[in-house]
């Protein structure tokens, strides 16, 4: 169980600057994709902000669990073993959330598309910070 804590103390730690970085210069860099935002769908009261800036810990949290379940079929050298982790990740829960996202919610193809990008980043760079500290 520590193991758990600290691999999902430590991937918080870096998940959060990386996250929220990266929607940074998405939002800089590729401003048209995020004006689909200016949706009630996505308007908050602000109430629940801190929710927001929490998810880099929750999903860190969650992918340590699964690490320390799983990480003895990941093999390989470690990039290898970042990747893959993230694959599986996406694969098995993103893509299915993607799909009922996209499916039941007023969003566009190419909004759930960056949704599942970036959760595929979030997870493989867990994954390597999770095979670096806990091998």
């Amino acid at each position: 169980m520590r193991k758990i804590i600290t691999s999902g103390l430590i991937g918080g730690c870096i998940l959060f600057p990386v996250s929220y970085g990266g929607l940074y210069l998405g939002v800089k860099f590729f401003p048209g994709l995020f004006v689909a935002y200016n949706n009630p769908l996505f308007n908050s009261d602000g109430s629940r902000d801190l929710l927001f800036y929490l998810h880099a810990f929750i999903i860190s949290f969650a992918l340590s669990w699964f690490w320390e379940r799983f990480k003895s079929l990941f093999k390989g050298p470690l990039v290898l073993r970042g990747l893959e982790f993230g694959l599986v990740y996406a694969l098995t829960a993103l893509l299915p959330v993607m799909w009922i996202s996209f499916s039941s919610l007023d969003i566009n193809l190419v909004m759930v598309s960056s949704w599942f990008f970036y959760g595929l980043a979030q997870a493989t760079i867990a994954g390597l910070v999770f095979a670096k500290i806990n091998p």
